[in-house]
């Protein structure tokens, strides 16, 4: 069977180590590569796709792009209207959103406890998701910090119909993270100012969704001060995991996936 993950870029993503792992640890002889695809393309790749192919996995602005393509999707999907996830169930494509649960499984192997409030940096379909997962894991008050707050209206929309979607104010990447049970990174290394990353210092818990560059200025102040850091491949792990487990049927290996996951980032790191 086929599967691969698309987006663009694309070269950078670590989901074809995690996966080729994972059906490597589980004996099966399925192929995932990494596919270049543009919003614009998305459309004809999927119908254009034969019975070989089991599964996708999407990046964004796929994510969104890929939704009215599809036949199902599942309650987290539906919620925060994007799919990360495509599996082939004969003529039948059905979507999921992995990130969410994802996350909490992230949260949960590193935290004990829950969280009152937070801090979520940057406005987009990931913010979305890791303020659904905090709401299910007790949140109940989130700052939404973001460069223009014109453009975080979508997340709060799609926060605002979760059953357990924290209260969100909104402020700018100017304004000072404080003392809050865990702040969240969902923007880029290069926007992570030293004043920005200052600021969290009061944080106890770092959840930094990336992984690649590694680390970011907030993941390597975090390591430095001995706080709880959730990295970016935690979560990648998890997600990937879920991913594996909707299109093989099978449970995923996470300690094939991880220790393949960290064997490739240690390698891109400079020596």
């Amino acid at each position: 069977m086929k599967c691969a993950v698309l987006g663009s870029p694309i070269e950078h993503s670590l989901s074809p180590v995690l996966h080729r792992a994972a059906y490597a640890e589980l004996g099966l002889r399925w192929t995932y590569q990494a596919i270049d695809i543009e919003e614009r393309e998305l459309q004809g790749f999927v119908d254009g796709l034969d019975r070989s192919w089991r599964g996708l996995s999407l990046t964004m602005p796929l994510k969104r792009t890929v939704m009215p393509m599809l036949d199902v999707v599942d309650d987290w999907a539906r919620l925060s209207g994007v799919a990360n996830t495509v599996v082939f169930d004969g003529a039948i494509r059905k979507g999921y959103n992995t990130d969410i649960p994802g996350a909490i499984a992230a949260l949960r192997e590193r935290v004990p406890g829950p969280f009152t409030n937070a801090v979520v940096l940057g406005g987009g379909a990931t913010a979305a998701s890791m303020l659904l997962a905090l709401g299910e894991l007790g949140c109940e008050n989130a700052r939404l910090l973001v460069r223009e707050p014109s453009r975080a209206v979508e997340t709060i929309e799609v926060v605002a119909r979760a059953e357990n979607g924290p209260e969100i104010q909104v402020g700018t990447l100017g304004d000072p993270v404080g003392a809050v049970d865990l702040v969240v990174s969902t923007i880029p290394a290069a926007a992570q100012t030293d004043w920005l990353v200052h600021s969290a210092d009061p944080c106890p818990v770092v959840f930094e969704v990336t992984y690649d560059p590694w680390p970011t200025p907030l993941a390597a102040r975090a390591l430095v001060s001995g706080r709880i850091l959730i990295s970016g491949l935690d979560l990648l792990i998890n997600q990937a995991a879920l991913q594996v487990n909707l299109m093989t049927t099978m449970t995923a290996p996470t300690a094939a996936m991880r220790a393949a996951g960290e064997g490739a980032l240690a390698a891109r790191s400079p020596r």
